[in-house]
């Protein structure tokens, strides 16, 4: 596990790089991940401008902005995603901004695609569903918690959608697009704050 997240690290990117490495991408007529198509290519075109609305939009409140600026440790925050990710467009705008709250918190994020034998510690009911976020303890390098690869509320929009339709389409992913812009990042803070205050104490390899 620790060998891993180091391995992972070494290649990470900072969000203003992981933003300029899908421009890039795009300009060459490519997706990030090992396999290219033209669905992928057009979800990472999309996610590049649902990065770019969030970044303006998202606020922290001042409550959250307490409990970031409290920790007494350093953390290093670990996303797996990649370019295509929908939900990684959601959610990644949002941890960046809570990261900028706090000089404990460096975000790094490194591609799932890249990073097998990582992703395969992280896997969700059986699934290497993006995003997820490890919470890392900078000085020992131990994973504290992971997260992901969505808010509950959003699993349970699809959940709820596979249960009554039986897949996933292009219907349900509008659905859950709906439900971030309504929401507004709010769970994703809430939850990641919560899972931050019950691990700071706990920090052990998992």
């Amino acid at each position: 596990m620790k060998n891993s997240v180091a391995k992972a690290l070494l290649n990470s990117y900072s969000y203003l790089e992981f933003k300029d490495l899908i421009s890039n991408l795009l300009h060459e007529g490519k997706s990030t991940g090992n396999v290219q198509s033209e669905d992928l290519l057009q979800y990472s075109t999309l996610n590049e401008i649902r990065l770019k609305r969030l970044d303006k939009t998202l606020v922290v409140p001042d409550e959250i902005k307490e409990q970031l600026k409290s920790f007494e440790n350093e953390y290093i925050w670990l996303v797996i995603a990649e370019g295509w990710c929908g939900d990684a467009a959601q959610i990644l705008p949002i941890l960046n901004k809570m990261a900028l709250e706090s000089d404990k918190i460096d975000l790094r994020i490194v591609l799932r695609d890249a990073n097998d034998e990582l992703m395969n510690y992280f896997l969700t009911n059986g699934a290497r569903a993006i995003p997820k976020l490890l919470i890392i303890d900078k000085e020992s390098g131990k994973v504290c918690n992971h997260w992901g690869p969505r808010p509950q509320g959003a699993t349970d929009l699809i959940q709820n959608y596979k249960k009554e339709f039986g897949v996933v389409n292009e219907e349900a992913k509008t659905q859950l697009q709906l439900w971030y812009l309504k929401d507004k990042g709010l769970s994703v803070q809430e939850e990641v704050v919560e899972m931050m205050l019950s691990s700071v104490d706990e920090c052990v390899c998992v």
